[in-house]
């Protein structure tokens, strides 16, 4: 097997765990953030910005890699890591999550899902036996299982036949990958915020026996206190000794919260997309780098932070960026907003550490929500 973990320390007053992961690219120490490279690229960042920040493991999407430029040819160029010239940890998706969000007139069946492509309107399937075959000549570290992601307020009857689907799909995702090769297959768990599915759906994924465990189907429109409930009735079920991974989660409350709960490994487009539309994290809360207010502040985008956006150039020279829709602005945007993101995992690592995550976790909540009502309040 390709992928070993090792839970070093779990917090004594908490759930959450400190971890690492040995991949064929590398260590990657967990709990971890991993920034989304959806078309094989960070967006508006390059491979040595990312090492910079501290990043240890990306996330690039099956779906849209499987439409362009095509798997055969990202195989041909050394998979993903020669592509992209990224010589650390990979992770790819399914491709089933966008295939639902995305793609147009799909057809779900027992053989796989039939879609129109959103880029030309093309006819594909994707089905577990090529969902894996596009992973594997992309040669992530990590690859995913291919599930169906019911929607959030789908029936009761809906998610059970939709649950025995994926765990069908999972066996014969397991019964294509080559266990001997570079790549680990995670098993994904659904059920919606039903807590008996869930319970039952992660006896049936881990009897097919997977390095990893995933829990899907969260942050897609449920309330965020009813998320939080069921990921605290659900990670208990996946086993202690192998990662455990909340996918497309989320903000920096969310993973503080859902360390906490006992998730190893996390992903979310937030820190990008949000950086790309001037919305940017800082200890001081949320700066919408856009306003007016910030035309002519010499200060620094977040004083607290160390990353080179932040220990470089001012807030006024941000502003300016963006209104003259410099492309710079897109990169100092993100560099920060991701630093932000990965920084704080780092600070939960030597929490758990420490044995202090518990306390930590709780006054760091309770200061952030006292930011952000602070500045909701002044406008």
């Amino acid at each position: 097997m390709s992928l070993s973990f090792d839970l070093l320390k779990t917090d004594p007053e908490s759930a959450a765990r400190r971890g690492r992961l040995t991949l064929p690219h590398g260590v990657v120490e967990t709990p971890i953030f991993m920034p989304v490279g959806t078309a094989a690229s960070v967006k508006a960042i390059a491979p040595d910005d990312l090492e910079r920040i501290g990043a240890q493991i990306i996330l690039s999407n099956t779906y849209h890699l499987f439409l362009r430029p095509g798997h055969e040819l990202i195989q041909r160029h050394g998979g993903l890591h020669g592509f992209m010239s990224w010589d650390k940890p990979v992770l790819t998706d399914s491709g089933g999550f966008q295939v639902y969000s995305l793609a147009e007139a799909r057809k779900i069946s027992e053989e796989g899902v039939v879609f129109r492509s959103h880029l030309d309107g093309s006819k594909k399937l994707l089905t577990p036996e090529i969902s894996i075959q596009v992973q594997e000549a992309l040669g992530a570290d990590i690859i995913m299982a291919f599930d169906e992601c019911p929607p959030a307020g789908s029936e009761r009857r809906y998610f059970e036949d939709s649950l025995a689907r994926t765990t069908r799909w999972a066996q014969r995702c397991k019964d294509t990958w080559n266990a001997e090769g570079k790549s680990s297959l995670f098993g994904i768990v659904q059920g919606g915020l039903h807590p008996d599915l869930r319970k039952r759906h992660a006896e049936e994924i881990q009897a097919i026996d997977f390095p990893g465990y995933a829990l899907g189907g969260y942050s897609v429109g449920e309330a965020i206190p009813d998320m939080y409930e069921s990921v605290s009735l659900a990670a208990p079920h996946l086993p202690a000794d192998k990662p455990r991974y909340l996918m497309g989660v989320g903000t920096p409350e969310d993973l503080v919260t859902c360390v906490g709960l006992g998730i190893d490994m996390f992903d979310c487009v937030l820190p990008t997309r949000t950086a790309r539309n001037a919305r940017l994290y800082t200890s001081e809360g949320i700066i919408n780098i856009k306003n007016a207010r910030y035309a002519d502040d010499p200060a620094p985008l977040d004083p607290a932070c160390g990353c080179y956006t932040c220990q470089t150039f001012s807030r006024a020279y941000l502003r300016h960026l963006y209104a003259a829709q410099e492309l710079l602005a897109y990169r100092l945007n993100s560099l920060h907003n991701l630093h932000f993101f990965l920084d704080l995992m780092a600070r939960a690592r030597l929490a758990i550490e420490e044995g202090r995550y518990a306390a930590w976790s709780k006054a760091w909540l309770e200061e952030r929500a006292l930011r952000l009502r602070e500045q909701k309040a002044s406008g």
